[in-house]
């Protein structure tokens, strides 16, 4: 057998569900967490949050397929299709369209999944693009969908998916089978099995012309969320972007056997690390508030644009702290007024300073910290 698809026991995958026992209870464990800390943002931030987690995942699951975003026309066109009040910033198409398919899977998470879904979130990431024949539609092209590296004349392939005429029955054959592994369905699976093989069985039918990769991870968030029972806002495409080479080696491996506990496995840690990225983003949004709501009205224009730039680096902040040189870079001032805000900062609590002369370097505190 070259190709999963291709062995005659297909679609049926063989795994050891005791080898992922642990990864379950530690993925219900964070799940609890998560909505645990959910509780402690504030009402009238929560958009806010939401906005960032969404925008940071459109972005990744671009970046995975080498797209790299506009953030801000990612985060404005998040802002319409949630309803919300919109800035002025230009929503650009590319951006529009994967922001209105990330509020799509968010909103309608808990609904079965249809061809008519999938149709949807094509149309929604790719109708800007003239290039493809099938937008919102499965791939209908004689041309063999292949996955290919190397030079034009003597090309790597890596996958080949099933021909296009076999492509509606396979996909009827995955849209049941989502349905009836889901949380109520007629065969129930565990959440980062289910997840895990949700992702693997579509990236190998390849449905679509383009866009399979990011259609193949909604559809992997869209599960954990119907085992979660609300929408998860993990951050998976973040947590797959940094670790994009081993992750092709992974599908590349198992798109080639039916033997899938190894992938699975791979694919729980990946789940379990996004886990805790957003919990880690989730405390840092709330810290960030928190440091706001003291410190609110005492910052002159510099300072605030300072501190805010340093808020956007996330939570692992500048790389090696914060220099001066960094500080008059971003607020165009001279080196004298940048000493005096940056002492004023420390003096107040809002930073902290460590090192001496050119090795001096400034942190953020927690806006819980006392003076």
């Amino acid at each position: 057998m070259q190709w999963n698809w291709q062995s005659s026991e297909w679609p049926e995958f063989r795994y050891d569900s005791t080898a992922l026992a642990l990864a379950e209870e530690r993925f219900l464990l964070s799940s609890g967490r998560i909505l645990g800390v959910f509780e402690h943002v504030k009402p009238d931030e929560r958009d806010q949050l939401r906005i960032d987690l969404l925008s940071e995942e459109a972005m990744k699951t671009s970046a995975i397929e080498g797209e790299m975003l506009d953030r801000q026309s990612v985060q404005s066109s998040l802002r319409r299709q949630l309803g919300l009040t919109v800035d002025s910033y230009t929503s650009l198409p590319r951006e529009h369209g994967v922001a209105e398919m990330m509020v799509d899977v968010y909103s309608t998470y808990a609904a079965p999944l249809t061809h008519e879904t999938l149709f949807r979130w094509h149309d929604m990431l790719l109708s800007h693009d003239r290039h493809l024949e099938a937008v919102g539609r499965y791939r209908q092209h004689k041309d063999a969908m292949q996955i290919v590296s190397g030079r034009l004349e003597r090309p790597t392939v890596h996958f080949e998916a099933p021909p296009s005429e076999q492509v509606a029955q396979q996909m009827d054959g995955y849209v049941a089978w989502f349905n009836r592994t889901a949380p109520g369905g007629d065969e129930p699976l565990q959440p980062l099995i289910r997840a895990g093989l949700s992702h693997l069985y579509f990236e190998s039918i390849h449905p679509f012309e383009d866009g399979n990769g990011r259609l193949g991870r909604a559809v992997a968030e869209k599960s954990l969320a119907q085992n979660v029972g609300q929408p998860s806002l993990i951050a998976l495409a973040f947590t797959i972007e940094r670790e994009r080479s081993t992750y092709y080696d992974q599908l590349e491996r198992h798109q080639k056997t039916l033997d899938v506990t190894p992938w699975l496995q791979w694919f729980a840690e990946i789940v379990l690390k996004a886990q805790d990225v957003t919990l880690e983003r989730v405390g840092f949004f709330i810290s960030k508030a928190h440091f706001y709501d003291r410190y609110r009205g005492r910052f002159n224009d510099r300072q605030a644009k300072g501190i805010a730039r340093m808020f956007k680096e996330g939570p692992d902040g500048f790389k090696g702290g914060l220099s001066a040189e960094n500080y008059i870079s971003i607020t165009k001032t001279s080196r004298a007024t940048a000493t005096r805000d940056l002492q004023d900062l420390v003096e107040m609590g809002a930073l902290v300073r460590t090192g001496e002369r050119r090795y001096t370097r400034y942190w953020l505190t927690s806006g819980n910290d006392s003076n």
